[in-house]
């Protein structure tokens, strides 16, 4: 089957590698961070300013835009890329984690999941195939097939269930999309936990579908930090070498830098923008919480190497103040930041990857 998605590998150091993946003609440098825009829009931030701090690609959720406004409403618009505003790419994630999150007021079934909705509980039906055709209506770039995505800790039976469904699910999916999406690349999520073997047999099977690309799913959902770092360690290798390798939902800096040592392309997650939302903004030095008080009259930047409009223009003591006053802007700066911050983070990493010393690197971080 011809790939929908290119991805070229173009720089190696151990694991770590750099690549440009091509989609419908746009194009991608990795590894690279996915600011999440779950019903079409990172909050509080402008497509242009988010095209500034250095994003190529944007993430949204597909079963948030059925729900609302709806995928033919999207269509109706122009499509995701007008909805949203956005040039550059648009992966749409199929909402398997957020869905199951919900189970407590739904069902399961071989055929999908009937869940309530959010917004206003009515009764709503997803599964592989409605997915499939949600995505397309959409008109995503990048489509992540639907996925059962258990808990962690979970039992293995749970986990074997998963796997075992999510590899059923994707073969339909894959069947369902093709021919159709107008060059929509179509991406599969390995499941299996933390269980070793459940990891290499989830991989093993959707690889012999022949995706456009893989996504490690159902981490970060719970588990321990130093447990996350060496799954993600373990697994990233059972992904394929000549495809975008994704691991969903970590955007802890420290975390991004062990994945993209252990050889993964691309990240999404809500955690800076949702912790600059809380005025919580990163540093070299670590988190820093402009809540506390000692930062009320500290008249310098956030960071004055960073090129950010937050750094740029304002003081951490006036950003505290827009932050303790509920001032959108201060909301709105604080997660321009953390973005930027992140952005600068994996440039940074591909740079070093290029000059073969992502070792060092990691090391100047407190990386090991």
């Amino acid at each position: 089957m011809t790939s929908a998605a290119t991805f070229v590998r173009q720089s190696r150091c151990g694991a770590a590698r750099t690549g440009t993946l091509r989609v419908r003609g746009k194009t991608l440098r990795t590894p690279a961070f996915l600011p999440v825009g779950t019903y079409g829009a990172v909050k509080g931030l402008h497509p242009d300013l988010l095209t500034e701090l250095g994003a190529g690609m944007l993430l949204a959720n597909a079963c948030h835009l059925m729900d609302r406004p709806g995928a033919e409403t999207v269509a109706t618009l122009g499509g995701l890329h007008r909805f949203m505003g956005w040039d550059g790419l648009i992966l749409t994630d199929s909402g398997g984690f957020q869905v199951f999150s919900m189970l407590d007021i739904g069902s399961l079934d071989e055929d999908g999941v009937t869940f309530r909705s959010p917004v206003d509980g009515r009764p709503l039906r997803l599964g592989p195939d409605e997915m499939v055709d949600v995505q397309l209506q959409l008109d995503s770039d990048i489509a992540m097939v639907f996925d059962h995505c258990p808990p962690l800790p979970a039992s293995r039976a749970l986990l074997e269930t998963a796997v075992e469904r999510t590899t059923r699910w994707a073969a339909r999916a894959r069947k369902r999309h093709a021919g159709q999406g107008a060059g929509q690349a179509q991406f599969a999520i390995v499941q299996g936990g933390l269980d070793d073997a459940l990891r290499a047999r989830s991989a093993e099977d959707l690889v012999a579908l022949d995706f456009d690309g893989y996504a490690l799913g159902g981490l970060s959902v719970g588990e321990a930090p130093r447990d996350l770092q060496a799954a993600v360690r373990r697994y990233a290798p059972l992904l394929p070498d000549d495809k975008l390798r994704y691991l969903m939902g970590v955007g802890r800096p420290e975390d991004v830098l062990v994945a993209i040592a252990a050889g993964i392309d691309v990240f999404d997650c809500v955690y800076p923008t949702r912790n600059g939302r809380h005025g919580t903004v990163f540093t070299d030095e670590g988190r820093i919480h402009l809540r506390n008080r000692r930062f009320r009259d500290q008249a310098t930047p956030i960071d004055e190497r960073c090129d950010c409009p937050a750094c740029s223009r304002w003081s951490v003591g006036a950003l505290r103040h827009l932050i303790m006053a509920g001032e959108p802007l201060g909301r709105s700066l604080c997660s321009a930041h953390n973005l930027r911050y992140l952005h600068r983070l994996v440039d940074d990493a591909r740079q070093a990857i290029e000059a073969d010393r992502l070792d060092a690197f990691l090391v100047a971080r407190g990386v090991s």
